[in-house]
C-alpha cells in the first residue's frame, strides 16, 4: 500500500516519534484517569499540537491537536487511517463486529448508509413530543428540597427515549426489562474497556465471565425483539429503526442479519443514551455554576427564542466534551506533521485538547455560549462527534433531544447547587461525566 502523505510546513521529515512525556506509561495512565482534559491540555501547551503519551496496553499513542492537522486526519485515506479498527480495540467485545463503530472501509460504507435514514433531520424531529414526555414523567419523580444527582434521572430519559425511538418498544414491562439488561451488561463493560488485559476466562466471578454472562442476557433480549418485530405485519408503517432497519436493503438486495441488526442496535442504544444522558448532566452542572448564562437563557426561552439555547448546547460540548478523543490506526506508513509514524501507529485528533486552544476559543476557561451565536461551529476546531466519513450519525438527534430536555430542565424547574465548586470529570466507562452525577437540589415543586 502507498505511504500517505500529511505534510505540515512547520518542521522538516523526521523519523523520531512526536514528543511527549518520558514517564512510565503506568504513571501516564494514572495521570490521564485522573484528569483527562488537564493532561491533554498541558500537554499540548507544553509540546506542541502533536505530541505522543504512553499508555498500558495501547502503548505509544500520537496526538493531534490543531484543527488543521484534525482536518488532515479527517480527509485523509479511509483505507490508511482506520476508525473501525481503532474503535474495535476497545468496543469489538460489547458491540461486535458488525458494528458501524468496528468497521471499516466499503462495509462501513454499506452499514452508514442503511443506518442513516432513521437519523435524517426530518424523522428526528419526529421525536420531539416523545422526548418531551418522557422528560416530564421523569421530572416529577424528583424530590423536593434535597440534593439528589441528576445525571441518573437524565440517563432514565434518555434510555426510555431511545428504546421507544429505537425499537419502538411501548410495554412498560419489556422497557423495564431492558433497562435492568443494559444496565448489568453497561457495569460489565466498564472494566473490559478500560482494562483489555482482564479478557481472560478466569473463574465465575471474573471480570470477563460476568461480562460474557451479561452479553448473553442482553443478547437474548435483542435477539428475541427482532425475531418478534420480523413477525409483525405491518411493520413497514411503523417509524422506529428498527422498523426502518428491517425494511433496509443492502446493495444487492439482501436484508440485514439479525447479527448485523443486534450489532448495530446495540451500538445505536449504547452511544445514543449514556452520551447524551452525560452531555445534559454537564449543561446543567455548567450553567449552576454561570448565573449569567442561566439568567440569559431563562430570558431567551420566554422571548420564544432558540438560538441562545442552540448555542449552550454547543459550549456544553464544547467546555465538556463527552468523548475526550476520536481514534485511527494507520494501515500504512503515514507522515502527520512532518513525523513518519509506522502502520499499526494510533493517531487521535485530541478533542479536548482542541477544544481549549486560546487561539481558537478565546478565555476556554469561560463558559460562553456567545461564541456559537451565530450558529457556526468549525468542523475542525468544535468535533464532539468527531468527523469526516465517521461522524457520529446520532449528532442530529443527540443536539436535538439536548435542546428539548435542557428546555424542560430550565422552563420547569428551579435547581441551585448544594456545592458552588465544579464537578470534577471522571471517566465513566468510555465518557467524561461529572464526578458526583451533578448533584442538584429542586428548591420548589415544578411549575
Amino acid at each position: 500500500m502507498e505511504q500517505a502523505t500529511l505534510p505540515h510546513p512547520s518542521r522538516t521529515d523526521t523519523n523520531s516519534p512526536p514528543p511527549g512525556s518520558n514517564a512510565p506509561a503506568f504513571l501516564q495512565g494514572i495521570r490521564y484517569i485522573r484528569d483527562p482534559l488537564g493532561v491533554l491540555t498541558d500537554l499540548r501547551r507544553r509540546y506542541g499540537d502533536v505530541f505522543t503519551v504512553r499508555f498500558p496496553f495501547f502503548g505509544r499513542i500520537v496526538y493531534v491537536a490543531s484543527p488543521e492537522l484534525v482536518k488532515e486526519v479527517f480527509t485523509g485515506s479511509p483505507a490508511v487511517f482506520h476508525a473501525g479498527e481503532a474503535n474495535a480495540t476497545v468496543l469489538e467485545p460489547a458491540l461486535g463486529p458488525n458494528s458501524v463503530l468496528t468497521l471499516d472501509d466499503e462495509p462501513h460504507l454499506q452499514q452508514r448508509k442503511l443506518l442513516l435514514p432513521p437519523f435524517h433531520g426530518e424523522r428526528v424531529r419526529r421525536y420531539g413530543e416523545l422526548i418531551r414526555e418522557v422528560t416530564r414523567r421523569e421530572m416529577a419523580s424528583w424530590p423536593v428540597g434535597e440534593p439528589f444527582a441528576l445525571r441518573p434521572h437524565a440517563q432514565k430519559i434518555t434510555l426510555t427515549v431511545i428504546l421507544r425511538a429505537v425499537f419502538g418498544i411501548e410495554d412498560v414491562r419489556r422497557i423495564d426489562r431492558a433497562t435492568v439488561l443494559l444496565d448489568a451488561f453497561s457495569a460489565r463493560v466498564s472494566l473490559i474497556t478500560k482494562f483489555p488485559n482482564l479478557r481472560r476466562d478466569l473463574g465465575p466471578v471474573s471480570p470477563w465471565r460476568r461480562f460474557l454472562k451479561a452479553r448473553a442476557a442482553l443478547d437474548e433480549f435483542l435477539y428475541e425483539e427482532i425475531s418478534i418485530r420480523r413477525g409483525e405485519a405491518g411493520g413497514e408503517e411503523r417509524d422506529d429503526v428498527l422498523s426502518l432497519l428491517l425494511e433496509a436493503r443492502h446493495d444487492d438486495g439482501s436484508p440485514m442479519s439479525d447479527e448485523e441488526l443486534r450489532d448495530e442496535l446495540l451500538t445505536v442504544v449504547g452511544a445514543g443514551h449514556e452520551t447524551t444522558a452525560t452531555a445534559l448532566a454537564w449543561a446543567m452542572e455548567r450553567l449552576l455554576r454561570n448565573p449569567r448564562v442561566l439568567a440569559r437563557l431563562r430570558e431567551s426561552l420566554v422571548a420564544g427564542e432558540d438560538d441562545y439555547l442552540e448555542a449552550t448546547v454547543k459550549e456544553t460540548l464544547r467546555a465538556r466534551p463527552v468523548i475526550i478523543d476520536v481514534a485511527r490506526k494507520l494501515t500504512a506508513p503515514a507522515r502527520v506533521a512532518g513525523y513518519e509514524l509506522p502502520a499499526g501507529s494510533f493517531v487521535l485528533p485530541a478533542i479536548g485538547a482542541l477544544h481549549y486552544r486560546e487561539d481558537v476559543f478565546p478565555e476556554p476557561d469561560e463558559f460562553r455560549p456567545e461564541r456559537f451565536l451565530d450558529g457556526k461551529a468549525d468542523n475542525y476546531a468544535w468535533i464532539p462527534f468527531g468527523g469526516g466519513i465517521r461522524r457520529c450519525i446520532g449528532a442530529a438527534f443527540a443536539e436535538y433531544e439536548m435542546r428539548i430536555v435542557l428546555r424542560e430542565f430550565v422552563e420547569r424547574a428551579e435547581l441551585s447547587a448544594p456545592d458552588s465548586r465544579p464537578e470534577r470529570v471522571r471517566i465513566r466507562h468510555i465518557t467524561l461525566a461529572p464526578q458526583r452525577g451533578t448533584r442538584v437540589q429542586l428548591e420548589r415543586p415544578l411549575s
